[in-house]
């Protein structure tokens, strides 16, 4: 967990910021998971389509690969673009 997120929480005694870092520890696992899980499905369901085989043929492993790539760089995107929403906003107020 970044420690930058605790910055506010300085005038907590040390068991309500442990707490709190558990709770976005917990958060942030959460989140990486659906996002895995996410990804999974959606590559899945777009790029398999032959249940003929124990192993995906190279069509599939392509399509599986682009997809997960393509689906990593716009989650990534998003977050930079909503970090920068939320630093823009920050400084606004």
């Amino acid at each position: 967990m970044d420690k930058n997120m605790l910055v506010g929480l300085d005038g907590l005694p040390e068991e309500d910021k442990a707490r709190m870092s558990a709770m976005i520890d917990h958060l942030q696992l959460r989140d990486s998971l659906r996002m895995y899980n996410s990804l999974v499905e959606r590559c899945f369901t777009d790029c398999v389509d032959n249940f003929t085989r124990k192993t995906l043929q190279k069509q599939e492993e392509t399509c599986v690969a682009r997809c997960a790539e393509k689906y990593l760089k716009h989650s990534m995107r998003v977050g930079l673009r909503f970090a920068e929403l939320n630093s823009q906003a920050a400084t606004q107020d």
